[in-house]
């Protein structure tokens, strides 16, 4: 059984979902059986996503319009793609980057291989920054005074050390030289960033560009 998902960023009417549904539609999906949501991918709940996740069986297969649909970003992608082969459940994209693939066969399974070792590598970074950042930090010994605020650099690299199961989040912030309550403002237990910390990531990301264009 063929089961699909659709995801608009906005409610406002400035965009709709009707492009998304027709494509489903003519890939064989049943109106009853399309789920959706009206919401951003990075921080908004999506209520439709998690009963679509819900309804699925083993020997279904989620169809989705195109990647950016589905994955908040390339780690939670994989790690959802991954939960759903572990179920028994295919994969489908329709249209975009991940157009070929299709985890139901070999060559869409190879496809999705691709992207799921680029978010391996993609993690990897991250922990070597981070783990050269806090031998950096270690090195030069923790100065006295007023615990410093939280900038983007220190951000990452309490994103990535969070994402580890294992982290105990008072060691994390006394390494990076911040209170446990600051990390708290700004990362999430599982590693994702709050609002306050993707609103530094996306100043961060602004005033690069504008750098750039200078």
């Amino acid at each position: 059984m063929l089961i699909g998902y659709i995801r608009v960023s906005k409610s406002d009417g400035t965009q709709t979902l009707e492009p998304q549904r027709d494509e489903l539609h003519a890939a064989g999906i049943d109106p009853s059986r399309i789920y959706e949501d009206m919401a951003s991918g990075r921080h908004d709940a999506r209520p439709g996503l998690t009963a679509c996740l819900k309804a699925l069986q083993p020997g279904n297969t989620l169809v989705i319009w195109k990647l950016d649909r589905l994955g908040r970003d390339l780690r939670h992608l994989v790690t959802t793609a991954e939960d759903l082969r572990s179920r028994g459940i295919g994969l489908k994209v329709l249209a975009g980057a991940g157009a070929q693939i299709d985890t139901t066969s070999a060559n869409g399974r190879l496809a999705f291989g691709i992207f799921a070792a680029f978010a391996e590598f993609e993690r990897e970074l991250i922990a070597e920054r981070t783990h050269a950042g806090l031998a950096a930090a270690r090195a030069r010994g923790r100065m006295g005074g007023r615990p410093r605020k939280m900038n983007r650099a220190t951000l990452t690299m309490a994103m990535a050390a969070m994402f580890d199961r294992g982290a105990v989040a008072a060691d994390v912030a006394k390494r990076l030289g911040i209170t446990t309550t600051t990390l708290y403002v700004y990362v999430n237990g599982d590693g994702s960033p709050k609002a306050p910390g993707q609103a530094l990531l996306d100043a961060g990301s602004t005033r690069q560009l504008q750098s750039q264009a200078a």
